[in-house]
Order: C-alpha cells, then structure tokens, then sequence
C-alpha cells in the first residue's frame, strides 16, 4: 500500500472516533466504542510500521539527540511526516478519549474541549483541565455529617 494511501486511511480511521465523542456523547455505543483499546492499538500498529518504514540510521542518530534544524529535515521527508502525523493522530485522539471519558463520569460538558483538541491537541486538554476545575468549583460542596 502506498504510503498516500495509509496517511489518508489513517486520517479518515480517526474521524468517526470524534464523532461518536462530539455528537452522540450520551449514546451507550459511543461509550463501548471510545472505552475499547482497538482503535489506539490499530493505529499504534499503523504508527510502528510507519516508523519502521521511514526511520533509517541516520534519522535516529538525528531523533535520539534532537535538535531543531534536524528535526525540520527529518520531518521534509514524507514518511517522516506520515510517521509524525499518524502520532499527533493517536495521541490526540487518546487524549479526546481521555476528555470524554472524565466529562461523562463528572458529568460535564465537553464538546468545547473535544473540537479544540480535535484540531489543537494541547488546547483542547488545557480547555478541559480549566472547565473541570471551573465546575468543580463551582459545585456546592457536601454536607459533612458531625459526629455526635
């Protein structure tokens, strides 16, 4: 398979993930879906392929002390690219997974967060992190009993 081919496949495996998450939240089968470990272990399958494919001697000397202008030339390779890529890809969708799994448990909104790290990993998390503390705060707090 071409190497097109399988960044396009992997861009289009990650979409109905997202929207399982951002449109049907409460839907019981977006919950098993997102719970599972598949759809994470087949694109770290695809991920550790890629690497295999792109990643010669030289690259990893380039990888193991990184500096900037070698990462730059690593990455001006495709399957560099793919290899990056397809890792934004399963980190952020993990991370996604990571944001609706916790809004479904406290109960809060997240499809604000979700579309944020969708398309801008971290911000979407650092969004997440501010609006779970926010309604935390926010909560009344529980009536403690008094011994007595």
């Amino acid at each position: 398979m071409m190497l097109s081919q399988l960044f396009d496949g992997a861009n289009l495996f990650v979409l109905p993930f997202w929207a399982l998450m951002i449109v049907l939240p409460k839907w019981d089968i977006t919950r098993k879906v997102i719970s599972s470990p598949l759809p994470f272990a087949t694109l770290a399958g695809l991920y550790i392929y890629l690497l295999v494919v792109a990643v010669n001697p030289e690259s990893a000397a380039a990888l193991a002390n990184p500096k900037l202008a070698d990462i730059a030339r690593f990455f001006a390779d495709e399957g560099a690219a793919a290899v990056g890529w397809v890792h934004f890809l399963v980190m952020d969708l993990f991370v996604g997974r990571y944001i609706y799994l916790e809004g479904q448990q406290k109960g809060i909104i997240t499809i604000h967060s979700l579309i944020l790290c969708l398309f801008f990993g971290p911000v979407g998390l650092l969004s997440h992190l501010t609006t779970s503390a926010v309604v935390d705060r926010l909560k009344p707090a529980t009536p403690t009993s008094e011994p007595g």
